[in-house]
């Protein structure tokens, strides 16, 4: 019996574990995903305030720690990549998130099994 016990409360704290990082795992999926829609929509207003402009002004592209001369059409140009790049990512990290969600409801079904099991046992 104390064998049983000492295996049923070693997968318990197992599964207990996955559910913890899985959790994390969401929490972190969200944050990006909140983090790229921001900066897409960022992408947006700027490409929406640019377009208003002749395309004889002078325009500046932030690279790195410098800004850099380049034509209205590249500016454009970039802005619409990194709108591309940001929903690219929030889609694949909304599928990973939904695998995260159906894997940590998966580990709280076992864990409930696990101390169902457990009561059932000892009745």
């Amino acid at each position: 019996m104390a064998k049983v016990d000492l295996e049923l409360k070693k997968a318990f704290t197992e599964l207990q574990q996955k559910a913890i990082e899985t959790a994390q795992q969401l929490k972190l999926s969200d944050i990006q995903i909140e983090n790229l829609k921001r900066n897409k929509q960022h992408a947006a207003l700027t490409e929406r305030e640019i377009s208003n402009l002749n395309s004889s002004t002078n325009t500046y592209d932030s690279i790195g720690r410098m800004f850099m001369l380049s034509p209205l059409s590249e500016i454009k140009e970039n802005l619409k990549k990194k709108q591309a790049t940001a929903e690219e990512k929030i889609k694949t990290l909304e599928n990973n998130k939904a695998y995260l969600e159906r894997s940590l409801k998966d580990s709280e079904n076992n864990l409930r099994e696990m101390v169902q099991q457990r009561k059932d046992a000892l009745e």
